[in-house]
């Protein structure tokens, strides 16, 4: 498997990654045992880093990672991410805490569900706008002097508020949703940040949570529990609209003899050689199929012949809902 390096610290990792969520929560029906068959495949085929947090499940998806990694553990870069909290009742009762004195709270809660001595990227899920981020990092700086930590992230953060965690501690990765269809780390500057300051870029959802795959048709072609029908762009003209993108996506993988969801991927790699897309999957034969992106060279005409086709701004609807919106910070 080829490596990367995020950020300029000497964290390295596979040049794909494995988005652990949908083994849990989101995408219909979990299976563990093939969720676990999932990840030991991962690992027997060299991708080492993968990706949790404690919100999945919540607490599951932790705890089901902790079990298949064991007596693995040397080879996994194991990365997860604190900040959300869950309560109790109807609907997602959910807000972000970024206090000191939750950081490390939710650390050792973490690592007692992981089964592990210490966590090698360990990020901030969303920003606590009730807490100076100078705060929330030097806290985190502290589990790292203590040898509970090996590097910092952040998630869904903008360049200010990352220039200003840079200035607390090295910072090695930003994770924030991009792909062909989600844009917005171009558009905001966090990718030109993440070059400027050394740091690491980790998309989710570089598939565009599987529409780029071009396996979805349909609507109705997700459970009725998927998470997927609540978003804007899964719906009604967004859908349609959509889709016709991705049409377009699978022309040009019929060229190239791939699949549209690696060329998708491919795409994602191209960006800079510190990016490592971590796309989501809980079955060993669409692993199979991610990982094989990793040896796909888009030449300069056809970066441009995929960016014609689907340029910045192009997908049909919002890529959340207002109330996680909102927790996007600037």
């Amino acid at each position: 498997m080829k490596q990367r390096q995020l950020g300029r610290h000497g964290l390295q990792v596979s040049a794909i990654g494995l988005g652990c969520m949908g083994m849990s929560e989101g995408y219909g029906a979990a299976d563990e045992r093939e969720a676990v068959a999932t990840l030991h495949h991962a690992l027997d085929r060299g991708l080492s880093f993968l990706d949790t947090a404690d919100i999945y499940g919540p607490h599951t998806n932790e705890e089901l990672v902790g079990r298949a990694i064991r007596g693995r553990r040397h080879e996994v870069v194991l990365a997860t991410k604190f900040g959300f909290v869950q309560y109790p009742g109807p609907g997602d009762q959910r807000t972000i805490d970024g206090r000191p004195e939750y950081v490390r709270q939710a650390c050792e809660a973490s690592l007692r569900r992981l089964g592990v001595e210490k966590i090698d990227l360990y990020y901030l899920h969303r920003l606590d706008t009730k807490v100076p981020i100078e705060d929330t990092v030097g806290a985190m700086a502290d589990l790292v002097r203590e040898g509970k930590v090996g590097y910092l992230g952040l998630s869904e953060v903008g360049p200010v508020t990352l220039e200003r965690a840079q200035a607390v501690h090295p910072i090695a990765a930003l994770q924030s949703e991009y792909s062909l269809w989600t844009r917005d780390p171009e558009e905001s500057g966090v990718l030109d940040a993440c070059e400027r300051l050394g740091i690491g870029f980790v998309p989710f959802s570089p598939l565009g949570r599987g529409f780029l795959t071009g396996s979805i048709r349909s609507p109705e072609d997700f459970a009725p529990d998927d998470f997927r029908r609540n978003h804007p762009r899964f719906q009604g003209e967004n859908f349609a609209r959509n889709l016709a993108l991705v049409d377009e996506v699978k022309r040009l993988a019929q060229a190239k003899g791939c699949t549209p969801g690696q060329l998708a991927l491919a795409w994602v790699l191209a960006r800079g050689k510190s990016v490592v897309p971590i796309p989501g999957t809980k079955r060993r034969s669409y692993l199979d199929e991610n990982l094989g992106a990793v040896d796909i060279v888009l030449e300069e005409q056809e970066l441009a012949d995929i960016n014609a086709i689907f340029p910045a701004g192009a997908a049909a609807g919002k890529r959340y809902g207002e109330t996680m919106l909102a927790l996007v910070s600037p």
